[in-house]
């Protein structure tokens, strides 16, 4: 299955964040501009790691944002944020993080095709520092090979 759409509205690039949950709310709310999911999702993807700990840093400097599909999500998204001044979420291995990966699908089938995806993507240990160093979305998108 191939990458959710990243349209323009969804990358977020040198942006600032005081905390995790702040980081948290730039992806959330880089899909709610994109058309991809409602405010209550970004509420959904923090009471995850809330729930859970920063099990969605993945990797040193990536964190992967998302929640269960519902009626939070209008349509499948995916939203990319990068810090200008990483953010500690947490974890005791990835930490800091400089990429926030959100990620709304609507449907439970292509949930878990769609995380699979994502982290093969991330199985390139550069990828995350070529999206950090980004300078548009349409470089973003050329990296992780998803349509706009």
């Amino acid at each position: 299955m191939p990458l959710p759409p990243l349209p323009d509205p969804a990358v977020v690039l040198g942006a600032s964040a005081s905390s995790w949950r702040a980081a948290l709310r730039l992806a959330g709310d880089a899909l709610v501009a994109s058309g991809a999911a409602i405010d209550a999702y970004t509420e959904a993807m923090t009471d995850l790691v809330d729930e859970h700990g920063p099990y969605i840093v993945i990797s040193p400097g990536l964190a992967f944002a998302h929640a269960r599909p519902g009626p939070t999500v209008l349509r499948d998204g995916l939203a990319v944020v990068t810090l200008r001044e990483p953010v500690a979420f947490g974890h005791p291995h990835n930490d800091p993080v400089s990429v926030v990966l959100g990620l709304a699908v609507a449907e439970v089938g292509t949930h878990l095709e769609s995380i699979g995806e994502i982290a093969n993507l991330f199985n390139d240990p550069t990828v995350t520092g070529r999206i950090a160093a980004a300078t548009s979305a349409a470089e973003v998108r050329a990296i992780m090979g998803a349509p706009a």
